[in-house]
């Protein structure tokens, strides 16, 4: 184990945590926009209001009255995980992946608890000739997971790029 690895890691997951908090604070309380459900913020970026009762694209989402508490529970063992992950990281880049990836979880599952379902906003599309072409709505926390996935898959492939001596 290397101590400043860990630490970068732990000190990732709540930064996304409260940046993925405060981001759906604002959208909820400041822009009320579930009243107001979409807000043009950019030619290629909106503000649309989703209450995701699933997970990832919506799966999942038929578990019933008690899915958002199943869900949380494979979110919070899949969090102790990467934690278990983080204890053993060989570096700074794994570290902070993994610390990004369970704060981005923390967040959804605090959405879970207080909400019963995850709070998704951001929302990037482009118009083409062709028609528009349409991402999901997502979140701060669910772009810091991606991120950190994308992170381990360029670790995973060139490891001596990322890692540190």
């Amino acid at each position: 184990m290397n101590r400043r690895f860990v630490l970068a890691g732990l000190l990732a997951a709540p930064i996304v945590a409260v940046a993925d908090q405060a981001s759906k604070w604002w959208v909820l309380e400041v822009l009320d926009l579930p009243g107001v459900r979409q807000i043009a913020v950019l030619p290629m970026l909106n503000f649309t209001m989703v209450w995701n009762r699933g997970v990832t694209f919506g799966l999942f989402n038929s578990f019933g009255d008690w899915g958002h508490i199943l869900l949380a529970g494979v979110s919070l063992a899949v969090v102790l995980a990467l934690g278990i992950w983080l204890w053993r990281a060989q570096n700074r880049l794994v570290a902070i992946a993994l610390g990004s990836i369970a704060g981005g979880a923390i967040g959804n599952v605090i959405d879970r608890l207080r909400f019963g379902a995850v709070v998704d906003f951001i929302h990037a599309h482009v118009d083409t000739p062709w028609g528009d072409i349409s991402w999901y709505v997502f979140n701060v926390g669910d772009a810091a997971i991606v991120c950190g996935v994308v992170a381990l898959l360029y670790d995973s492939q060139w490891p001596g790029k990322s890692a540190e001596s």
